[in-house]
């Protein structure tokens, strides 16, 4: 049957159902697969809830939490990062102390900066702090050559605030060189303290690496200082519209192209869904099934941590055990591992010989003390 007639509330600029307008990922707060709620007090460029990124130029000056102080979020959402000022420090001319989110190229070429077509934006956001003022944010470019700092006001202490900020885009800088690849296309930071390095002119594009606008508030410069932000948008056009759910399971699907950790197991207990098989005299490869292609070959980490002596070994099952002689890797020269594809291979290699025997035999990972979160994880972040 041919379609006579549309709907009007599908051609709304409000309507839900507009495919991907929010380029922001995890911009309700949702995924949180590395910490699961928990505190933590993360290093410079480490990530917290996904897909957001800690820049600190000086370390333990905050700490970040979903959900911190288990405040009410805002209408229509259920989570936020929140922010907690570990000292009253004094921020120095070549301190930064920020909340970044890098969002993909590919996520952004019809935004088309860095050319004559580049197009306007606007981000939208709820924030919520125990301090007032104006603060300060940036958007950049991925070499840190071109930004455009902003700041907006926060008006009553310990209330939620929704904040727009609209963007002309940029017809010149690295974008274009970006923006049409799995690299960084832009990022988006939300200033939490900076010196005169790191600060920049609001509402103008610069040359310069800002992540904040000059004069903007300093969290960390005060002592218990909260610092609280969900329902993060950046989209195309002058006008915010309403925030774009997505199904939650689509969400984490988009998170874990950057990374994915396993279920954890606890110690002493095998990993049979990530099977594989004897190779050599010292090698097993062992199959891991992604739950998404990733962006590209991601890293590989263990929890806990291998090391000399460490507890990590090959299970051959009912036969034996192998302890491992160096930490699992990517098997980078296999047609599995070259990105693209869900099914990635790593190599364990092990301290003693295994019989010929047992070549072709099946082998899973198997960690006999650690944690009941003993895991692995896969990192393909931008």
């Amino acid at each position: 049957m041919a379609l006579t007639q549309v709907d009007q509330g599908l051609l709304s600029s409000t309507a839900q159902y507009t495919g991907f307008k929010n380029r922001i990922i995890n911009g309700a707060m949702v995924i949180d697969q590395r910490n699961a709620g928990a505190s933590v007090t993360p290093a410079s460029f480490s990530y917290t809830l996904d897909r957001w990124q800690a820049v600190q130029t000086t370390a333990s000056k905050f700490s970040v939490q979903q959900n911190a102080a288990a405040v009410t979020p805002p209408a229509g959402f259920t989570n936020y990062l929140g922010v907690t000022s570990l000292s009253a420090y004094s921020v120095g001319a070549g301190d930064t102390f920020n909340i970044l989110q890098s969002v993909e190229g590919f996520n952004c070429s019809d935004f088309a900066w860095g050319t004559a077509s580049a197009q306007t934006v606007t981000l939208s956001f709820w924030v919520r702090s125990s301090l007032t003022g104006t603060f300060g944010g940036a958007i950049k470019d991925g070499s840190s050559s071109k930004s455009y700092p902003f700041n907006y006001t926060i008006s009553t202490a310990n209330t939620w605030e929704q904040k727009y900020v609209t963007i002309v885009g940029p017809t010149s800088g690295q974008f274009s060189y970006t923006s049409t690849t799995n690299g960084i296309g832009l990022q988006v930071a939300f200033g939490l303290g900076a010196g005169a390095t790191y600060s920049g002119t609001a509402g103008a594009w610069n040359s310069t690496n800002s992540y904040t606008a000059t004069g903007a508030t300093s969290v960390v410069g005060t002592n218990g200082a909260t610092f609280y932000v969900t329902g993060v948008q950046l989209e195309k056009g002058s006008t915010a519209t309403s925030f774009d759910y997505r199904p939650y399971g689509t969400e984490l699907v988009l998170c874990q192209r950057y990374y994915w950790q396993s279920t954890s197991r606890p110690n002493g207990t095998q990993f049979y869904e990530y099977a594989g098989v004897i190779v050599s005299a010292t090698t097993a490869k062992i199959n891991f099934n992604l739950p998404t292609a990733m962006r590209t070959q991601p890293t590989v980490a263990i929890n806990p941590v291998y090391n000399t002596g460490s507890s990590w070994q090959i299970n051959l099952t009912g036969i034996a055990n192998y302890a491992l002689s160096q930490a699992p890797a990517i098997l980078t020269n296999d047609g599995a591992a070259s990105g693209g594809g869900n099914m990635i291979a790593i190599s364990f290699v092990t301290a003693s010989t295994i019989s010929s025997a047992d070549y072709g035999r099946g082998a899973v990972p198997y960690s006999t003390t650690g944690t009941a979160t003993n895991n692995f994880q896969f990192s393909a972040e931008l």
